[in-house]
């Protein structure tokens, strides 16, 4: 007779105990957000936010650089000043004739240039840190270097001019008509690598097979510039534009170290008048109305400007 075997139960398993750092509850989880941003958000509050607010409440009052706090207070007086002040209205004409002066040549020129040395495959480095290089140059030392260069009687600039026939060059610094187009001359020369390294970079982004391909359909290099790479870079062109009108709209420094304002105020920027008044004449109140209309112009100015370019990019 056979014998029945039984066999036992395996003894029940106990799960793992888990080693290491306890995992992290939603509330603990809900905070690593804000306290990785919180950096960023005081900087961003102390440096940008608090001096916008600051400054739009002291236009309302007669803020000075002698008398502590705010001041009396001044209303809307100070921005009915500022509107009606011919000097506010002429350093901002100023300012829009230079960012028109700068804009266009530093968004078409470093296009242009970026297309030529994308068709580089050697050497393409050197070209990249020759165009970029002017840009990383203190805006002193290029004042200093193109105040030689525009110099009357030896200047650079007055020799290339005489090689064209021109008896008496222009005074580019002294004369009121050449000033802010030497100015903004010099700013393109320096400040062109910029915009130069954005397009080139997008450049790289379009995908041989497409240059490949259009060049077997039979399309030449300007058909492939103009429905290919135009189309491709509108993105690009958008934030350079944009970039640059903002850029513009806040000279200074090139032109108080070059001319000063001069001559005769031809070349005074807002934000020179601001300085001015702000810190020479100790005016914050009035100072402070000029900053904000400055900042309204070029919000507005670039909002246009964004508009203008993406309708473009669309039509395109």
């Amino acid at each position: 007779m056979a014998s029945l075997t039984t066999t036992a139960a395996p003894p029940p398993t106990t799960a793992p105990r888990r080693t290491g750092r306890p995992r992290p509850t939603r509330r603990e989880g809900g905070l690593a957000g804000p306290a990785m941003i919180a950096p960023f958000a005081l900087f961003y509050v102390v440096f940008l936010a608090g001096p916008v607010i600051y400054t739009f409440v002291a236009g309302f009052f007669d803020s000075s650089l002698l008398t502590g706090g705010l001041g009396d207070w001044a209303g809307f007086s100070n921005y009915a000043d500022a509107l009606s002040d011919a000097e506010f209205w002429r350093t901002l004409k100023h300012t829009l004739w230079f960012t028109v002066l700068t804009t266009v040549p530093l968004v078409v020129l470093a296009l242009a240039l970026a297309v030529l040395a994308d068709r580089f495959v050697r050497g393409r480095w050197f070209i990249r840190f020759a165009f970029f290089a002017p840009f990383v140059v203190p805006s002193a030392v290029v004042s200093l270097l193109f105040m030689y260069i525009y110099a009357d009687q030896v200047g650079l600039a007055q020799d290339v001019v005489k090689l064209f026939g021109v008896d008496t060059p222009p005074s580019w610094l002294g004369d009121p008509d050449w000033t802010l187009v030497s100015i903004a001359a010099a700013t393109v020369w320096w400040t062109i690598g910029f915009n130069f390294v954005l397009y080139l970079a997008a450049l790289q982004d379009i995908p041989r097979d497409v240059h490949e391909a259009s060049a077997i359909d039979g399309a030449g290099p300007w058909q492939r510039i103009r429905h290919i790479i135009l189309p491709m870079l509108g993105r690009t062109t958008t934030l350079v534009a944009v970039l640059q009108v903002i850029a513009s709209l806040k000279v200074f420094d090139q032109i108080y170290m070059m001319t000063g304002g001069g001559p005769d105020g031809a070349s005074r920027p807002s934000l020179q008048l601001i300085y001015d008044t702000g810190f020479t004449e100790g005016r914050i109140g009035y100072a402070s109305t000029v900053s904000f209309l400055l900042f309204v112009v070029i919000l507005l100015v670039s909002l246009v400007w964004f508009a203008l370019v993406r309708r473009t990019e669309k039509e395109r």
